[in-house]
């Protein structure tokens, strides 16, 4: 990779390998060309290690090309998320050149840089924030890319006009109807599904206990949908909260065959093949 550190080309290869992603050379050169370290803050950084964060012993932002989770907002679990979980993730995507990608949960901005990449100069990144000084600090360091547009605010106000691909990268346990709804035909929305996780007291830990990341994509006939695999990740902030749904999910994730899912109930689709469902919506085990 021309004119990339040497570090940074190896980090790539590895991440794309450690998910175990064969080729890929627009991600592999995405993820080389943006620096980690304009978007973890200045040093001392923290990594998550096992249950709690500890300082790494150097400033030298060559450390920073790990697959390890950065600490952003450690009172709140709030990372810059691992390297090769996300490049796993991108892959499945297949974001191409000119698309618009709306990423909600955008942290830092990272991860929106390097789908900045990904798109090019022809397509365009609108980064959601909630945290504003996260908003803040994505808005400096992703202030080169022409094509990006950093905004603070709520994901579920996002986004306002149709949209190829939305990342999402909070989780929550329904499919907003916003964003099902804003996607092109082909277009794809991916995001962890699942239950938060209390603490012995019953109070909310501010991630899951149990999610997986769903993929769902719009076709000519409705909607597939099928989940990717298992993650862990921080819990939505400011989410209206639907009686009992956590206790069905739950149930629903201890039943097993979510992996079996293969399409959204949207709308007044009458219920059929639910692997879980309510009202309006489900994620069925029916083929479109």
């Amino acid at each position: 990779m021309s004119g990339i550190p040497l570090h940074r080309s190896i980090y790539a290869q590895q991440m794309l390998a450690r998910a175990f992603v064969e080729q890929d050379e627009p991600l592999a050169q995405a993820f080389a060309r943006v620096p980690r370290e304009a978007f973890a803050g200045p040093p001392p950084w923290h990594i998550r290690d096992q249950d709690r964060y500890r300082a790494l012993p150097s400033a030298d932002p060559v450390v920073l090309y790990q697959d390890v989770l950065l600490g952003l907002d450690m009172s709140r679990s709030v990372n810059n998320g691992s390297p090769s979980l996300h490049a796993g993730l991108l892959h499945q995507l297949r974001v191409t050149e000119g698309e618009h990608v709306v990423h909600l949960g955008a942290g830092s901005g990272y991860y929106s840089a390097i789908l900045a990449e990904l798109v090019g100069q022809s397509g365009h990144v609108t980064a959601v924030e909630y945290d504003a000084k996260l908003a803040q600090m994505a808005k400096a360091a992703l202030a080169h890319y022409p094509q990006v547009t950093v905004v603070h605010g709520s994901a579920f106000d996002w986004p306002q006009q149709p949209a190829d691909v939305l990342y999402v990268n909070f989780a929550l346990d329904h499919p907003p109807a916003r964003w099902v709804d804003s996607l092109h035909l082909n277009g794809r929305l991916l995001f962890p599904f699942g239950v938060p996780a209390v603490d012995a007291s019953g109070r909310r830990t501010g991630v899951t206990a149990r999610a997986g990341m769903l993929m769902i994509e719009r076709r000519t006939f409705g909607f597939e949908a099928r989940f990717l695999q298992g993650v862990s990740f921080v819990w939505a902030e400011g989410l209206e909260e639907t009686p009992g749904r956590h206790e069905g999910l739950m149930r629903a994730f201890r039943g097993g065959g979510h992996m079996k899912v293969r399409s959204l109930r949207w709308g007044d689709v009458a219920p059929d093949q639910d692997w879980y469902g309510e009202e309006g919506w489900g994620l069925s085990f029916n083929v479109l």
